[in-house]
């Protein structure tokens, strides 16, 4: 094996790893980062992204807080406006609603109110787990996309966990990060040392001709799974990962677009007032006609995700129908 080869080895991280690397380093390079949550400390967080932290940088860093979302976010605010960079952990996206009042009054207002800045990260799980079912399993990432002030973040791979979150605590804003609950398990490069991905920077995973597959999250490993069994047919996918939702990559989206004259957008979360309504509305903007077919929705269906396995994983996006969307655009 060669000494790349070797070093590529070595460097294979679970996207759990990759977070824990980013807070771990971003902790040792600013004193102002700190991590409170729920068991953040002695129980290493959720999905064990914060252990080895306590031990680590101690307990004036490294904060186990009451269970109450309210009061996180409320002090992950005050922290930041007294100086600090905070990050805030929820165990699910159905918590940033008890969070909401916190983050959308305070956090997101509070630069255009007072000319301050709240340089503040909530991360913690979304989505769902098809196999779990039941409460804590929806996707409210258009919920916060929605609010002006707020950027909104959602990795789909080990490498862009650990260049987002990295970037996102050394960002001026609130930032809300979501981590899709089956990506913790998966393996993939990260680069060593200091590693940033920019915020509002979109990515395409795999290039293509014929359709442009906007996707975020774990989408983006189904979409690049489509892009295998559409290629048989002789079609070309281009595999375009959003990465952050708000702000939203416009130019990038638009050039795949006018390359491949075709959209289908994928994201975990309801079809209707999301995601996929705003990335077709920035193409479709403009004076510019880039579609060339009417461009596809893929998401959750208009329903909570029941507790049955089976019925939850034929509510969430699926490969049936996703290839009924590409279907329908190359005819």
């Amino acid at each position: 094996m060669s000494a790349v080869a070797k070093d590529i080895a070595s460097r294979i991280l679970t996207f759990r790893e990759a977070l824990n690397e980013a807070l771990r380093q971003e902790m040792a390079r600013d004193k102002r980062v700190i991590l409170l949550g729920e068991d953040v400390g002695r129980k290493g967080g959720i999905a064990g992204v914060s252990r080895g932290l306590l031990e680590e940088f101690g307990r004036e860093r490294v904060i186990d807080t009451p269970i109450s979302e309210m009061a996180i976010a409320g002090a992950c605010c005050g922290a930041a406006m007294s100086g600090l960079r905070p990050v805030g952990e929820f165990y699910y996206s159905d918590m940033l609603m008890f969070m909401a009042d916190n983050i959308v009054t305070s956090g997101a207002r509070l630069k255009l109110a007072t000319g301050r800045t709240a340089p503040y990260v909530l991360r913690g799980r979304d989505g769902s787990k098809p196999e779990d079912g039941g409460p804590h399993q929806d996707s409210y990432a258009a919920w916060f996309a929605h609010i002006p002030g707020l950027k909104v973040v959602m990795p789909a791979t080990p490498s862009d966990a650990k260049g987002l979150l990295a970037a996102a605590i050394r960002d001026d804003n609130p930032v809300i990060f979501l981590e899709q609950i089956p990506l913790y398990g998966v393996k993939g490069f990260v680069p060593a040392g200091e590693h940033l991905v920019p915020l509002g920077k979109a990515d395409i995973k795999m290039a293509g001709t014929d359709v442009t597959l906007a996707c975020v999250g774990r989408c983006v490993h189904d979409a690049l799974s489509a892009r295998e069994r559409w290629a048989q047919r002789g079609v070309s996918i281009e595999v375009f990962d959003l990465r952050s939702l708000r702000p939203l990559d416009i130019d990038a989206i638009r050039a795949s677009v006018r390359k491949t004259g075709r959209l289908a957008v994928m994201h975990e979360g309801w079809a209707s007032y999301g995601i996929s309504a705003e990335v077709i509305a920035c193409v479709s903007d403009g004076p510019e006609l880039l579609l060339r077919a009417p461009a596809q929705r893929v998401g959750t269906l208009e329903t909570h995700i029941p507790a049955s396995p089976r019925l939850a994983a034929a509510c969430l996006p699926n490969a049936v129908r996703l290839d009924a969307a590409i279907s329908t655009l190359v005819g």
